[in-house]
């Protein structure tokens, strides 16, 4: 039934009242706070008069709009949305009623003909899919990326001319835990990037450590399954601090590299924004004239790579498991998109394959830096965020055999494993072989792949002649010749030989590497690095596990070794080979360096009788930096005009990357042991607790603090001496957040963390 015309006015005044309550929203929130649910706030009556489907929030993107053969529609994102006022059946007719199901008589059995409860039930019962066995926790976002036109002389791909802008999704993810697992666990993180170019699509599936675990394809069953929760248990969940796993890396010493990377900070990075990513294998470009190069893939991020500490990481899972998405969403929320650029390590294509000594081929090691430099050819931008998580996260469908012309493989035994895994795996995750049709899946190159049929095939073919040769529809299509850019299989020698289960001699080397990385590490990440060891073998039961691998870490370095056997309580081995000096490198280390603060989550605290004009002015200062201001106030609601976006109840140190004290707020009325295990002991401090102790850990885990006016006397209940490092006091708020910015830049204030070892 058509809608009648005062119907129709009285939705149009509804979307306007609702436009009206979002903008004036915005005001109230300026600068913009991450953090809101939907693209309008709530009211406090459920609404009455029909609307249409709201937009998506400004910061969120759907996929392109393209058929499922990649042609571009002219179409809104959001006509791939929901649509219309009213709630319909999934073939569209309207539905009066969905919160009771059709009976015989109101306290009567249920009737089978009720075909809007079997539809809802059954979709319902089929929403989920299975999950991935690795990479299973992931968040994603949409962006582009822009050539250099540096890249000219090494590959041919159209992607990295100067000036090229290509449509990417980029998915993070942890390894070992379920989709239902904390964020902040020590484990290797995903980096995979989908290239929509108008090549054909190009995933570079990548990890944030540059090295694996294993040297060959076939392994990997073994060490994911010696990673994941033991199978009578299923405990413990996305941590390798477990017997299983330590059995198998202490017997399969090539692991010892990843582990060492892994026991780094490097294995709990502080944000997504802020962690390195490496495509792990080699691979074989060619250029227009033909002319091959070996190449590795790193991105690097413009903020730097910082991590969280050991006790920081603990806390945010229990605080909140969602942290690191979060803190990806809230950044291009916020307007603070994060950035890498992408580089290449580039070798001459020999046929040994070798540089320097190193094998190109075997994916635990790397090249260091020092020794290759990292030449610069793109920017990767994320600046929208999803706008459902399961239609374009959870199905986005990657794999290292989606290449464009001018990328090829090489003979990585690991690599060529993943050739066949991941078009498998996609098969049994999507149902069926037609997963690149789904929307977050589709290239934006136009497809003409004769293949046809199968399940969720979306696509409705024309023409007669699904094969090749034909001479029915034209003979369409046709071969790409010589000057069409096709994908070519380069015409690499291969070296006549045997068939062999064995790896080349070149393989053997597995702890030359690691000695480099500990021995390039400055004392703090050294001390970081034994803490890590200490702790992951210290949760093992058996003792000859510890000991098997304290052998691994005494042909690493002896001083590891003995410093993690120390903590264990075991008698530190000699090293059974000898122990060579390798050059440092580095570019291994994560301390140095200044970067921009973008995206910083600064944490204000404020007392409602204090200095709130200085606060206020402030709030302006930190978002105008790019970075994000959250007040931090005694209650919720607003403090004078300002929104408060955390209480001393729900705040926690783990979530600022700096905090800045503008007052000494008095005990709030919800300071009580009873309400807030926060508030301690019932004594009546002068200084509300809570407070306290988020400046005592911020202190503790090396962060920028700044105090002014009343917010001195904080720092003094907190027991913080001014005149440590790092620690900003003064009159006004505008001269200690100058020096505070200064400080911000090295992430930490290293010299605050204390060293035993050099």
């Amino acid at each position: 039934m058509t809608p009648s015309k005062p119907a129709k006015k009285a939705a149009a005044k509804a979307t306007k009242a609702v436009k009206s309550t979002i903008d004036k929203a915005a005001e109230l929130l300026e600068p913009v706070i991450p953090g809101t649910p939907g693209a309008a706030p709530a009211t406090l009556e459920e609404p009455t008069t029909p609307v249409e489907p709201l937009p998506p929030k400004p910061d969120q993107r759907t996929p392109d709009t393209r058929t499922p053969t990649g042609a571009k529609v002219d179409a809104l994102p959001t006509d791939a949305a929901q649509q219309g006022a009213y709630l319909t059946t999934s073939q569209g007719a309207r539905l009066r009623d969905s919160d009771h199901s059709l009976k015989a008589g109101p306290r009567g059995p249920t009737l089978l003909q009720d075909h809007h409860l079997r539809e809802k039930i059954t979709h319902f019962d089929h929403e989920r899919i299975p999950e991935r066995v690795v990479h299973a926790r992931g968040a994603g976002a949409h962006g582009t990326f822009e050539g250099y036109g540096s890249a000219g002389s090494v590959t041919k791909a159209g992607f990295l001319a100067k000036g090229k802008e290509t449509a990417v999704f980029v998915r993070f993810s942890t390894v070992l835990g379920s989709r239902g697992s904390a964020d902040t666990v020590r484990d290797t993180r995903g980096f995979a990037t989908k290239f929509y170019t108008d090549e054909g699509t190009f995933d570079l599936v990548g990890n944030n450590i540059p090295v694996f675990f294993i040297q060959d394809g076939i392994k990997f069953p073994d060490v994911i399954h010696a990673g994941k929760p033991h199978p009578d248990r299923e405990i413990p969940q996305a941590q390798s601090a477990h017997d299983t796993f330590w059995d198998f890396v202490s017997l399969h010493t090539e692991a010892q590299n990843h582990t060492m990377w892994n026991m780094s900070d490097r294995g709990i990075p502080r944000s997504y924004r802020m962690m390195e990513g490496f495509g792990v294998h080699t691979f074989r470009c060619v250029n227009e004239a033909g002319e091959t190069s070996l190449v590795k893939f790193h991105w690097k991020p413009v903020l730097g790579v910082h991590s969280l500490t050991w006790e920081e990481a603990q806390m945010i899972n229990g605080i909140d498991p969602d942290f690191h998405r979060r803190d990806l969403y809230d950044a291009i929320e916020s307007g603070a998109f994060p950035q890498w650029e992408l580089g290449i390590q580039v070798f001459e294509d020999n046929e040994e394959q070798m540089f320097n000594g190193i094998d190109l081929l075997d994916p635990t090691k790397i090249v260091p830096e020092e020794q290759a430099e990292v030449q610069l050819i793109g920017r990767l931008t994320l600046n929208a965020n999803p706008t459902n998580f399961f239609a374009e996260t959870e199905q986005v469908a990657f794999h290292v055999g989606h290449l464009p012309p001018g990328i090829d493989v090489t003979d990585d035994p690991l690599l060529q494993t993943r050739l066949f895994s991941y078009v498998d795996t996609q098969l049994t995750r999507l149902g069926g072989p037609n997963f690149s049709q789904i929307p977050i899946n589709r290239p934006h190159a136009p497809v003409n792949d004769m293949l046809r049929d199968g399940f969720h095939q979306h696509a409705v073919h024309g023409g007669v002649a699904p094969y090749k040769p034909a001479s029915l529809d034209g003979g369409c299509p046709f071969f790409a010749g010589a000057d069409d850019n096709a994908f070519e299989d380069l015409p690499v020698r291969v070296a006549e030989s045997t068939k062999v289960r064995e790896n080349p001699a070149s393989y053997d080397d597995h702890y030359s590497q690691p000695r480099q990385f500990w021995l390039s590490m400055t004392p703090v990440e050294k001390e970081h690095i034994i803490r890590a060891y200490t702790f992951e073998l210290g949760k093992c039961y058996e003792q000859a596990i510890k000991e098997r691998q304290l052998q691994s870490l005494a042909n690493i370095d002896p001083v590891l070794c003995q410093e993690v056997a120390t903590g264990l309580g075991l008698p530190a081995p000699q090293a059974t080979i000898k122990l060579e000096d390798p050059d440092l490198s580095p570019a291994l280390s994560q301390i140095g360096g200044e970067f921009p603060p973008d995206g910083r989550m600064v944490g204000i605290v404020v007392d409602p009788d204090g200095d709130l004009d200085g606060v206020r002015a402030l709030r302006r200062t930190i978002d105008a930096a790019g970075m994000v201001p959250l007040l931090i106030a005694p209650h919720g609601g607003m403090v004078d005009d300002m929104p408060v976006q955390r209480t001393f109840a729900t705040g926690r140190s783990v979530e600022y990357d700096v905090l800045l004290v503008a007052g000494a707020p008095v005990p709030a009325p919800d300071a009580l042991g009873a309400r807030d295990d926060k508030a301690g002991t019932p004594d009546q401090p002068l200084v509300d607790p809570r407070v306290v102790l988020m400046l005592q850990e911020c202190f503790r885990h090396a962060k920028v603090i700044g105090a002014w006016g009343e917010g001195a006397h904080a720092l003094t209940a907190a027991g913080i001496p001014a005149a440590e490092p790092g620690i900003v006091t003064g009159e006004d708020a505008a001269t200690v957040f100058t020096e505070v910015q200064g400080l911000m830049a090295s992430h930490r204030v290293w010299e605050r963390f204390p060293a035993s070892v050099e």
